[in-house]
């Protein structure tokens, strides 16, 4: 899977549309993956993306410790791992490990990212205040890379109750808007 420099400004292109991600974390010797399906996108330049991030889940104090992690973008050939690492503790897991997944290091972070995955998005913290009250952290992506094909790949979207959905085909309605981006 060979993936190229994508620009941090287009970042959205892969994360708007709400796609199940893995975040990866390291602080010292640990590492962990989470799944998470609640991010959203807060602004293009710097891009800055909010996750909510229970305290409750092993990754919270790696991220809260080292201020960095990775947003990983699996598609639905890996759905069965993605549901497997959401539904297991980084405390008694080495998740890498456990799943068959490759750490790959990072290029501004100290978080490793994940090769089997479609896009990596590096990020900083780059805002705590609601992280106590809400655990939601606000994220600058550093570096982002992405792999060029597919260019709109099979996202997983989690519906509830186990169930995920994936994309389905892309309708381009360009034309009528006013500013396009």
């Amino acid at each position: 899977m060979k993936k190229q420099n994508w620009p941090l400004e287009d970042v959205r292109h892969w994360l708007e549309p709400g796609p199940v991600v893995l975040i990866s974390s390291r602080w010292q010797d640990r590492q962990n993956i989470m799944t998470l399906g609640w991010h959203t996108i807060l602004a293009f330049s710097p891009s800055l993306v909010g996750c909510m991030i229970s305290a409750g889940n092993a990754s919270f104090d790696l991220i809260r410790q080292s201020g960095e992690c990775v947003i990983n973008l699996p598609d639905a050939a890996i759905a069965d791992t993605v549901a497997k690492i959401g539904n297991c503790s980084g405390d008694d897991t080495e998740k890498f490990e456990a799943f068959s997944l490759t750490a790959e290091k990072s290029e501004q972070v100290s978080a490793p990212s994940i090769a089997e995955c479609h896009g990596n998005f590096e990020c900083r913290l780059y805002d705590d205040a609601m992280v106590d009250r809400y655990n939601f952290f606000i994220f600058e992506v550093v570096a982002a890379r992405v792999n060029p094909r597919p260019a709109w790949p099979q996202t997983l979207h989690y519906a509830g109750d186990g169930k995920f959905r994936t994309d389905g085909e892309v309708i381009n309605r360009q034309k009528l808007f006013t500013k396009v981006s």
